[in-house]
């Protein structure tokens, strides 16, 4: 042994390296780009990050990297409020900016991605995790391909008649119980709602109801600006699935669903097929106002029904999202544009609720959107 390396031996500090990471991670499902109403293009995907040995102990996930099909250029970095941003409801980071998986457990990240100005659509993402261990340590991942769907979202025509309305629980929002749901059935876990939008009309402050905030439970169908309103088709299809005669039920008091299908968690609904393997869905209609039967055909712009609060609705609004099946379980969400809207502004679930709330709606604002899906907050009429 020359002095030299025996000299580092004795006196040189030792280097610090990341380790790879014990875990599992793959996406539960092909992301598929889509122009949002802010005219970016997204994708929606989720990570499953399997921490596999119980002898690891807890890894903290402090950030994920997102790259493209080279691995040459980060999309997008997200740590701290950003890493926050990408948990389902009921999941939080701990006080230093981290989420600690257990040795055995699991846990879900629902990447938003949106792809920076004049980036094309990547064939493939890859990803750098980082985790720190309980004695400081960090571990990494490095990988995770990830193919991106190269077919364009499907396009349709307009659900409801002009006015105003809130899209809610939408795109873009990990927190929300649409895109935060997952459905664990018969050995294969899925997101049907991953692009849900529940629509909520407004009157003309901006307002989805005229009671005040702490009345609600105890407010009739006809103090909510959408109720009744009806439902369109939103292209040409046939009738795969329908129910009517649900009840409604108090204002604020969801029907409990005994089970994980439409018949159970929609009230009254219709489920449109209107290509191969691509099903909207709209749910919670008016008892009494579903005008189509299973196996109808039905053409762009037809009425399907009126707006009602049936079914797992907490209040009035419609409903919708488009998948893969026509079932519940076991069907992926699919993303989608709307030929045409006007987008009026943006605004929360809870300032439209409160008819105190002050909206300054502009209508000099306001600005055509084609060939876009609308995103989590937007005011949009059609």
């Amino acid at each position: 042994m020359s002095l030299v390396v025996s000299a580092c031996l004795a006196m040189c500090a030792p280097m610090a390296f990341a380790a790879p990471a014990e875990v599992e991670v793959h996406a539960l499902a092909t992301p598929q780009a889509v122009t949002g109403s802010d005219g970016a293009q997204h994708l929606a995907y989720e990570l499953d990050i399997t921490n596999v040995y119980t002898s690891t102990g807890v890894l903290k996930l402090a950030a994920v990297d997102v790259m493209d099909a080279d691995g040459r250029r980060t999309l997008a970095r997200f740590a701290g409020d950003e890493l926050a941003s990408l948990l389902p409801p009921g999941t939080a980071l701990a006080d230093d900016k981290t989420l600690a998986i257990n040795g055995g457990g699991h846990a879900f990240v629902l990447v938003w991605l949106t792809l920076p100005k004049g980036t094309p659509v990547p064939a493939r993402l890859y990803h750098h995790l980082e985790f720190r261990t309980a004695t400081g340590a960090v571990d990494t991942v490095d990988g995770v391909p990830v193919a991106v769907e190269t077919r364009p979202p499907v396009r349709l025509g307009a659900p409801l008649r002009g006015g105003l309305w809130l899209a809610d629980e939408g795109p873009g929002n990990a927190q929300s119980h649409h895109w935060g749901s997952l459905v664990a059935e018969n050995g294969v876990l899925t997101i049907p709602q991953r692009y849900a939008i529940d629509f909520f009309g407004l009157d003309s402050r901006g307002h989805a109801v005229s009671v005040p905030i702490d009345k609600l439970g105890d407010s009739q169908p006809a103090d909510w600006a959408g109720y009744d309103a009806e439902i369109l088709a939103v292209a040409d299809g046939v009738v795969r699935g329908a129910q009517d005669g649900v009840p409604e039920h108090k204002m604020l008091a969801p029907q409990v669903a005994s089970e994980m299908t439409p018949k159970a968690l929609y009230g009254n609904f219709v489920i449109l097929e209107i290509a191969p393997h691509v099903f909207v869905h709209y749910a919670h209609m008016r008892p009494g106002s579903v005008t189509v039967k299973i196996g109808a055909t039905v053409h762009r712009g037809d009425v399907l029904g009126h707006l009602s609060f049936t079914g797992g609705a907490g209040a009035p609004h419609l409903h919708m999202h488009v998948s893969d099946t026509a079932g519940f379980g076991q069907s992926q969400g699919l993303p989608f544009v709307f030929d045409g809207f006007t987008l009026k502004g943006r605004s929360t679930e809870s300032d439209v609720l409160n008819r105190d709330t002050d909206l300054h709606l502009t209508p000099t604002a306001a600005r055509p959107v084609r060939d876009a899906l609308p995103l989590n907050g937007d005011l949009v009429t059609f």
